[in-house]
């Protein structure tokens, strides 16, 4: 599958430092149980129907929202290079795993089939870097919602760091 763009229109490009190793935050990213408390906007949760975290591997999960009820995703993983980089494809699928149009879920209509995420961990004197890209419009997913969900997600990484490292 091609994955294009109107040129010159800026993408979902986020970058935030945390506090701690690189293959501790990279773990945060691959291990589905600590994926699964975080990895969901603000008063969502998430489950994975099934994740095999390896290049051509897959996901299929589901993020309950209280309001606007169940969003199901698929995707598979073109990179997994520990603990260094992780790429993987982002599209809406029912609860079988069939991917949907986005339209037909009620999202928005100029919302692309399927995106491309890429994650990139740099680590700087016991820190990270995290870098996020998405290759979808930064005005679209604004608009959408996607952006600010990406925002809370890592907010979310952080504290579920934090919590880790108490233990």
């Amino acid at each position: 599958m091609q994955f294009s763009q109107t040129p010159h229109e800026p993408t979902v490009l986020i970058e935030r430092t945390f506090d701690f190793p690189r293959d501790v935050v990279f773990d945060a990213w691959t291990n589905p149980d600590l994926l699964a408390r975080w990895f969901a906007p603000r008063g969502c949760t998430l489950r994975f129907a099934r994740i095999d975290v390896r290049p051509g591997g897959g996901f299929h999960s589901c993020i309950h929202n209280p309001q606007f009820g169940d969003c199901w995703t698929i995707g598979v993983y073109r990179e997994v290079v520990r603990p260094e980089r992780l790429a993987f494809t982002l599209r809406i699928a029912d609860a079988n795993g069939n991917p949907v149009s986005s339209e037909s879920q009620g999202h928005d209509r100029d919302w692309p089939e399927e995106t491309l995420v890429s994650i990139t961990f740099t680590e700087r004197s016991g820190r990270t870097l995290v870098r996020l890209e998405q290759n979808v419009s930064e005005a679209l997913a604004r608009r959408t919602g996607a952006h600010p969900s990406w925002l809370q997600m890592l907010d979310a990484l952080g504290e579920e760091l934090a919590r880790g490292a108490k233990h």
